[in-house]
Formats: structure tokens, C-alpha cells, sequence
């Protein structure tokens, strides 16, 4: 998952993103039990279910989605190879079978990957889908005017570098066969033992070649899902979908699709979408949100009122908020100028300016706190709750500086509670107490992503955060921290320049691992040899809390996304 606009992005369609968008392994609540909440009825079909959002759902296109785990409303029209496990907390942190009989079988040092679609399966007018339709629907992501999806694919197939798309080279990539209209076969330049994750982006959903109308395939894409599209106005701001009545229940054991239709109203501001929720009058009865959190004063307000507590959702994403040191830029090019400052941070007054403990939990490693992820507990500089000025004291005398420093702090004037002015200021008072005087430089989001991202421009320390493209260890910790993928033209996510051999040769033997459990394992001992070198200071997971309507049932939120999964709920 991207920092910034991408990660906002995908959190919002989440998310994860996206979050939810924008990680402790935790499920909801105990009132919020998929089997119990909502009421003491079973759910049953039928109903309208509203969904109340503040972003559009724009480029409704598999191939320019950037969403992960197939997202959540769209993930009502796209059927992809695998998906993610509809269940509570970290059970649904797994990847499932979708299209496909199985996760994938690989061969050759995980470098090929075979899969087998289920028999039966039909697109939105009863044609069949095949494994050619899934071979056109990952080419067509390839063609510049439907870029945005995630790069994977581009990297790890064989010729993917090059391929400009199906719209100018018609002959289709030699690495992707379909011996079979049931067999589909990848050959990747390396090995990828994580493959069955990224065959939950919805670039492997099936496209039938006849029906793509090229950009403006977005207006009614064919459904392979439970629903189809009926009316998208005004780029996604206003979305109906109703059942595809080709979709069977037999082939798709996630998702339960129990209303009969949908009704998305985006462009809403996230007070009066929360607001709406918490009255619950009318259609808003039967609605949730997807991309709306509940603010402090808001939680506050609800949390005193019983009826509404037992409405709201609380999930964990893999997200993680921390500062970002340049090494090459002084002081931050002696570790440790670094090490006092991770000693310094008051991860307490952090918290309060993120909302306070309902909404954010303390991070000292950089990883989420997840299994999946291989979560490795670890507190290299320990700072307790408050900051350890005395220690951070001692480290800087050690570096030259016995009389403190001045440092500039660079971050978002997005109010965000993530790399806002709050969670600056916070991080300037804490420094103070150490000696370190800290003069903050605001920008607007634009400018921001672009200095942060750019490694000719990007500063000395500032605010970052990052999400997770699927729950694991690798799309966490390789983009930032793999010396490879250091862009010194364009888009560069690795802040601390880290191009450590070791690193680098442990992260490509994780990749070739195909039991999931082992390479968690070893993502998470990885990420505590790199907190060592204190490139980065781990602040805070968030948590998120979102209301639903009185009438809204069968809540499950899963680790994976962190929010409620919309192909799981129910109306009454």
C-alpha cells in the first residue's frame, strides 16, 4: 500500500486500504460478533442497503483500482483468482480460493504458478468465464490509459517491464498461458512466494475481450460478482447495484450477498455521513459507510450513549505512523542523533493528538502488531510512555551536540491525525525536553507527497505512514527498506536510502517461501535487525471506529481491511 494519496486511496476503499484505507491483531467487539450483532434474528436476503461515503468510488475499473484484497464495494462486482477470508479479526487475515479450486500451485522454485477455475462460474449475461478472460483482464491493466492498479504485476511477470498493453500489442504477454479454458499459468522473473496474495487485486478479475469499451468499460463493467452495475453518475459519486442473477452462492463460499440491492451516495461530508448513521432514520437505518471514521468529539459523544456504542465497528488495519529520518541530510546522518530521538518521543501525547487511545495504539516496532505480518515484539530504544529525555540527553552529548540541537520536522497540513500539525506538535513538545528544538514546516498534501517522495527534495525528518497492500511482511518492509527499490527519479518510498546487502539478499529468501507461516516468521525478525538501525520511529497504529445503521446486520470486520466488510451484512 502507497503513502499518501494512493494509500488515502486504497484505505478508503478499504481499505485498506483503504483503511480503513489507513493494524494489534483484534476483531470487533463482542457486540459486534458476526453471528450476534444487529439484533437476535438470523440475517436473511432482501432489502436495500445504503452506503454513505465521503469519496467517490472513481475509476470503477478492475484494472485502475489499487485496493486491497479486491476492495470492498467493488469487490460486490469483481470475482478475482483468490480473495481475502470474510471473517473476523485475524482469521480474515487469510487468502482464500475465489474464481480458482485452490490458492495456486507452484512449481520451479515458486517462479510458476498454475491455477484451475471452478466449473460453473458466469459472467452478468450467462456467458461462461474462462481463463482467457482472465488473461485479457490482467493485459488490459497494462495499457497506459487504465494504469493506477498496483505494480506487481509489471514487475514480478516475465516481460511485464515492457508490455504496453492489449490496445497496442494485441499478441498478449508469453508469460501468462491458458492451456485450457479452465487453466490459467503465470511464469514470473523470480520467485514470488506470496503470489496467491497479489491474485486478490482486482487486475485478475475476468474481462470478456468482447464487451471492454476501453475507459469507458468503468461505466458498466461486466460483473462477475454477486451484483452488477445498473447506474454509476457522475464518476462514482452515486452507484446502484443490483443481483447478477448468473452469480451462484455454490461457487463463492465469501461472500453472502443478502440485499437485493445497493445504493452508494458518495461526496458526503464525514459529519453529516456520521450524523445520518447515528439517527438512523429512514433508508439511513439500513446503511454503513466505507470510508468514514468516527473523530474523537464524535466517539466521545457516542460512546456515552449505549444504544449507539453497540453500532460501531472497531477494527485493526496493518498501518503504521511514524517519523522518517534522511540520513544523508545532517544531523540525521549519525545514528545517534537518531537513537535520541526515538528515545525522546512521547508516544502518550502522540496518541492524544491521533485521537486519543480509542483511536490509536502505541508502535515501537514497525511492523503492525499481527500476526500475519509476522509480528516480532520489540522496543530497541524504549521511551516508556512519556519520552526518556534523560537518555535522549545522553545520546546527543555522545554525538557532539551536549548543548542540543535545532532540527526541522516536515509534515502534512492535512487534518488527518496522522502526519498533521497535532501529531507534529506533539512530537515537537516531547523533543523540546530533550534539548532538541524542532521548527515545523507545514505544506499542503500535494506539496508534501512530493517532497516527502522525492529523493532529491525529500527533508531531513518527517512525518510518514504507511499500509499494508495484503497482511504480510513483504509489501510492508521491501518497499521501504529494500535498496533496490531506491527511485532517484520519480516516486521514492525507501526514506532511509537503506541498500544493505543483507537485507536485501534475506528479503529475496522470504520471497521464495510458500508456506505463509515460515515467511512471517522471518518478515518479523527482519524488521527488528532493521530497527536497529533506527531509520525510522514507529508512533502509532490506528484503530478504527465506524457507526452503522440499527437495522444493519451480520457485522464482520477482519483483520485484513480493519473495516466492515460490506459483502457480509445483512438488512432488516
Amino acid at each position: 500500500m502507497r503513502q499518501s494519496s494512493v494509500i488515502a486511496r486504497r484505505v478508503a476503499a478499504a481499505s485498506v486500504s483503504l483503511v480503513v484505507a489507513a493494524g494489534a491483531a483484534a476483531c470487533g467487539p463482542k457486540d459486534n460478533d458476526a453471528k450476534s450483532s444487529g439484533g437476535d434474528s438470523q440475517p436473511h436476503k432482501g432489502g436495500t442497503l445504503t452506503v454513505l461515503n465521503a469519496n467517490a468510488q472513481q475509476d470503477f475499473d478492475p484494472a485502475r483500482l489499487y485496493t486491497s484484497g479486491g476492495g470492498n464495494v467493488p469487490s460486490l462486482v469483481f470475482r478475482t483468482l483468490t480473495t481475502r477470508n470474510r471473517e473476523n479479526g485475524a482469521a480474515g487475515a487469510q487468502v482464500v480460493p475465489d474464481l480458482a479450486t485452490d490458492t495456486g500451485r507452484p512449481s520451479k522454485n515458486a517462479t510458476v504458478w498454475t491455477y484451475t477455475l471452478k466449473k460453473g462460474l458466469k459472467f452478468e449475461d450467462g456467458t461462461p468465464i474462462t481463463s482467457a478472460d482472465i488473461k485479457y483482464g490482467i493485459e488490459r491493466s497494462f495499457a497506459a490509459e487504465l494504469s493506477g492498479g498496483a505494480p506487481y504485476l509489471r514487475d514480478w511477470l516475465i516481460g511485464g517491464a515492457d508490455y504496453q498493453g492489449p490496445y497496442k500489442d494485441k499478441k498478449g504477454l508469453d508469460s501468462i498461458e491458458t492451456p485450457d479454458a479452465l487453466t490459467i499459468v503465470f511464469h514470473l522473473n523470480k520467485p514470488e512466494g506470496e503470489f496467491p496474495y497479489l491474485a486478490t487485486q482486482t487486475q485478475f478479475t475476468p474481462v470478456p475481450k468482447a464487451k471492454d469499451t476501453g475507459t469507458k468499460y468503468e461505466e458498466h463493467p461486466v460483473s462477475s460478482g454477486p451484483y452488477k452495475v445498473v447506474a454509476n453518475e457522475n464518476d462514482g459519486e452515486r452507484l446502484t447495484l443490483e443481483r447478477n442473477t448468473y452469480w451462484s452462492a455454490s461457487t463463492d463460499a465469501e461472500r453472502k450477498a443478502y440485499p437485493d440491492r445497493i445504493d452508494v451516495r458518495s461526496g458526503l461530508d464525514s459529519s453529516v455521513i456520521n450524523q445520518r448513521l447515528s439517527s438512523s432514520q429512514g433508508s439511513d437505518a439500513a446503511a454503513v459507510t466505507t470510508d468514514t471514521n468516527l473523530g474523537p468529539a464524535e466517539l466521545a459523544k457516542v460512546t456515552g450513549d449505549k444504544a449507539l456504542a453497540s453500532r460501531v465497528g472497531t477494527g485493526h488495519f496493518g498501518y503504521t505512523n511514524y517519523l522518517a529520518f534522511n540520513p544523508k541530510v545532517k544531523p540525521f546522518d549519525n545514528p545517534k542523533v537518531r537513537q535520541a530521538i526515538s528515545y525522546a518521543i512521547d508516544r502518550s501525547s502522540v496518541i492524544n493528538a491521533a485521537g486519543g487511545s480509542s483511536l490509536a495504539e502505541p508502535a515501537t516496532t514497525y511492523l503492525p502488531n499481527q500476526k500475519s505480518f509476522g509480528y516480532t515484539p520489540y522496543d530497541l530504544f524504549p521511551a516508556g510512555a512519556s519520552g526518556n529525555a534523560a537518555k535522549a540527553k545522553e545520546l546527543l552529548a555522545q554525538a557532539g551536540y551536549k548543548n542540543g540541537l535545532s532540527i526541522t520536522l516536515t509534515h502534512s497540513n492535512s487534518k488527518d491525525f496522522e502526519t498533521s500539525p497535532e501529531i507534529a506538535t506533539a512530537v515537537q513538545d516531547a523533543l523540546k525536553k530533550a534539548g532538541i528544538t524542532v521548527k515545523l514546516q507545514g505544506l499542503e498534501e500535494n506539496d508534501y507527497s512530493d517532497k516527502i517522495h522525492g529523493a532529491k527534495t525529500e527533508p531531513g525528518l518527517f512525518l510518514a505512514h504507511w499500509g499494508a497492500d495484503w497482511p504480510s511482511g513483504g509489501p510492508f518492509l521491501a518497499p521501504i527498506f529494500d535498496g533496490r527499490q531506491i527511485v532517484k527519479d520519480g516516486a521514492n518510498f525507501n526514506s532511509g536510502f537503506l541498500d544493505d546487502k543483507s537485507v536485501n539478499d534475506e528479503i529475496d529468501a522470504i520471497n521464495k517461501l510458500t508456506d505463509l507461516g515460515e515467511a512471517a516468521e522471518r518478515w518479523g525478525a527482519l524488521d527488528k535487525k532493521i530497527g536497529a538501525q533506527a531509520l525510522t520511529v514507529p508512533l502509532f497504529h490506528p484503530v478504527y471506529k465506524r457507526l452503522y445503521g440499527k437495522d444493519v446486520k451480520n457485522i464482520v470486520i477482519s483483520d485484513w481491511t480493519g473495516v466492515l466488510d460490506i459483502s457480509q451484512v445483512a438488512v432488516k
